[in-house]
């Protein structure tokens, strides 16, 4: 029977075994003793890259006290990340910004606090933030922005409009970011969606190939003349309002509805030959800047009075219009806001939660309800 030859392991060659196993073990422990850490750091919200950095840091301890904390951990995954601000960054609520951490630097080093801070990120996007951190500071930030609407990108025009006209802070701003305080149909902004929140004055404009996405022909029975058009939505709407009146004894009618771009140039030249040019600017709309374009509104007449503002059916869409979705679109009392003049014939629908709301917050206008729920 062969032996087996016994293999001798000199003794050195074990001490480096023991010596390799002892570091191995080690860095195995070392990496298990990191790995809670930053689990730990995890846990309560940090990411990844936030846990190294606040382990590298030597603020783990710091950070746990502080918890959960979404600005702090973009400080900590930002490269413009400034430990002396460490502090600030836990008292400034959090907002999806490309810049935030640098745009609070910079906001901290001009002198702001954490309160001024957390409001000028509320009320800015990031491009409005990073512009507003290049200017010294001011120093009556709640003056405006006290009011959510209120958009940082618009404090100069505030304060020139306030000045101006002595008007207090809730009028200025309602006013600036409708741009009242531009020219009329100059520099518009368009409104290229159709939408039955969507907003049409001497502001906001249509294009030319405009047109509501369910155009439909109104039934000769609701209208005063065959071949209206209007949107579906409104139709349909209206319909509701019309029976609800008819079983109440009034007589409602549809005297206009859509009209498209070119429509209104032909009204446009209609008066414009019949009446002049500064009665024209004066009450007709240009073509783009029509709400009839929209198909959502509607000049209602009465089948028995030839003037609708002295008709009962006109008392009765006062007090019933919203529960079908439609508000009085021109009132007298905000002819400064809607840019065109008191209009008791001419409704809008606008859904019934908007109309709801306007009606129980005395009729408010369509512009101030823009302003403070839509204009985002």
């Amino acid at each position: 029977m062969r032996k087996v030859k016994s293999v001798h392991i000199k003794p050195g060659f074990i001490r480096i075994i023991k010596v390799v196993g002892c570091i191995l073990c080690v860095l195995l422990g070392i990496f298990i003793f990191y790995r809670y850490q930053i689990s730990t750091l995890k846990k309560i919200g940090y990411s990844e890259i936030a846990s190294k950095r606040i382990l590298f840091s030597r603020n783990k301890e710091k950070v746990l006290g502080i918890g959960e904390n979404k600005t702090v951990n973009a400080a900590f995954e930002s490269d413009s990340f400034q430990e002396k601000n460490l502090d600030h960054y836990a008292k400034i609520t959090y907002v999806e910004q490309k810049h935030l951490i640098s745009n609070i630097n910079k906001l901290l080093k001009i002198g702001y606090s954490n309160h001024d801070i957390n409001i000028i990120l509320k009320h800015g996007n990031d491009e409005a933030v990073s512009q507003f951190a290049t200017r010294e500071k001011v120093s009556y930030l709640e003056e405006f922005f006290s009011l959510d609407y209120a958009k940082l990108e618009n404090y100069d025009r505030y304060v020139q409009y306030s000045d101006e006209t002595g008007e207090d802070e809730i009028e200025t701003v309602i006013a600036i970011n409708l741009d009242l305080d531009k020219t009329p149909y100059e520099d518009a902004t368009v409104v290229s969606s159709f939408s039955t929140d969507m907003i049409v004055n001497k502001y906001h404009y249509l294009k030319e190939n405009f047109a509501p996405s369910d155009l439909t022909t109104i039934p000769t029975e609701y209208a005063s003349e065959k071949g209206m058009q209007c949107s579906r939505l409104a139709l349909n709407a209206f319909i509701q309002m019309y029976k609800a009146a008819e079983k109440e004894g009034y007589e409602l009618v549809i005297n206009s509805a859509y009209r498209s771009y070119q429509d209104q140039i032909d009204i446009q030249n209609t008066y414009l030959e019949a009446y002049g040019q500064s009665y024209v600017d004066k009450y007709v709309a240009k073509p783009g800047f029509s709400e009839h374009q929209t198909g959502l509104a509607f000049d209602v007449g009465s089948r028995n009075s030839r003037i609708f503002a002295n008709s009962k059916e006109y008392t009765w869409m006062l007090e019933n219009a919203y529960r079908y979705g439609f508000i009085l679109r021109f009132d007298e009392r905000y002819e400064d806001l809607t840019g065109f003049r008191s209009e008791p014939w001419h409704f809008r629908y606008v859904g019934r939660d908007i109309a709801e709301y306007v009606y129980q917050h005395n009729n408010m206008s369509l512009e101030e309800y823009f302003v403070i729920f839509l204009d985002k």
